[in-house]
């Protein structure tokens, strides 16, 4: 990457004094993988010869898929009688770790949400707003904005008897989430040639770009991104990107104390921001590593089975 030809640097430069704001999208924009999310609970590996033990596996297999549904549908019935809005629409980038985080929460208590996907150079979607970042989350036309007052404001519609102390341990790691956690994604996503390009292709297949945006975005703004994250180790203090990532997944482990959520039972808005937030990067190079070399995989899993599929509303 540090080789960057004459006609590469050239293209670099002109975007960004065409559009100034690329590379500043790019340095928060954390990239997702266009994999789908894993469903475990579909068909049962082959078994050529029909054991006893077999038999047991397969109950428990689709008992746990049961449950799992069945507390999903619970759930979901509890908060419709909570909070029933008519209209909530979410102002996104499909890559941005703040936007999943609002994302997984309307997804674990089944508000459907209709998605805008802001262009990130021209912003035109959300001209209409004084606020300028994403998400902007609107419920029955009323504004909200910062992924974390977002929730706060939603959950106190939802839930209006629970007041939440600051120095409680699920606000203390909501905080470690947005002070911590996201800033070693970048520097991860973009650590060397090959991941920064396997990042932007998601970014140029998912994201709002036009022809010649997608075009930029991809090889641009792969090379740029390189050069910024080198940058963000710097100002967060990061000496090594994976080995600083597998440490922040073991210290949530540690966190969740054997129990199966942060929240014990089911998950709570500590386990919703951790999720939300490595949600992006699960099936890149970055999330594949992390999920092998630490013990974070099988709480992820859970939260992928109990979140469940997307609430929003496709049009």
């Amino acid at each position: 990457m540090r080789r960057v030809t004459g006609l590469a640097a050239r293209t670099i430069s002109s975007s960004v004094a065409i559009n100034p704001r690329l590379s500043q999208t790019m340095a928060i924009t954390t990239i997702s993988s266009s994999e789908p999310i894993s469903r475990r609970f579909g068909v049962l590996p082959e078994i050529s010869t029909p054991s006893f033990a077999g038999g047991v596996a397969g109950i428990v297999f689709f008992s746990a898929a049961a449950a799992s549904s069945l507390g999903q549908e619970v759930h979901a019935k509890e908060m419709a009688q909570k909070f029933n809005p008519k209209e909530v629409v979410l102002y996104q980038y499909e890559a941005c770790p703040f936007c999943n985080k609002v994302k997984a929460f309307l997804d674990y208590n089944k508000i459907p949400y209709k998605i805008v996907e802001v262009n990130p150079i021209s912003k035109k979607e959300i001209k209409w707003s004084d606020y300028k970042k994403v998400p902007i989350l609107t419920v029955d036309g009323e504004q909200m904005v910062d992924s974390s007052v977002i929730i706060d404001s939603l959950f106190q519609k939802m839930h209006p008897e629970i007041s939440k102390s600051e120095e409680d341990e699920e606000t203390k790691w909501r905080k470690w989430v947005d002070n911590h956690l996201v800033h070693l994604l970048s520097p991860n996503i973009y650590r060397n040639t090959s991941e920064a390009l396997e990042s932007f292709d998601y970014i140029t297949t998912h994201g709002n770009f036009s022809f010649t945006e997608r075009l930029v975005a991809k090889y641009a703004g792969a090379t740029a991104m390189y050069f910024v994250s080198k940058k963000l180790k710097k100002k967060y203090n990061i000496t090594d990107e994976r080995a600083a990532l597998y440490d922040a997944a073991e210290t949530w482990v540690d966190a969740l104390k054997e129990r199966p959520y942060h929240g014990g039972s089911k998950p709570n808005l500590a386990d919703l921001a951790v999720f939300g937030v490595l949600r992006p990067i699960r099936y890149l190079r970055s999330g594949k590593d992390m999920v092998d070399n630490t013990r974070i995989g099988e709480w992820y899993s859970r939260m992928e089975n109990t979140v469940g599929e997307p609430s929003r509303i496709k049009e």
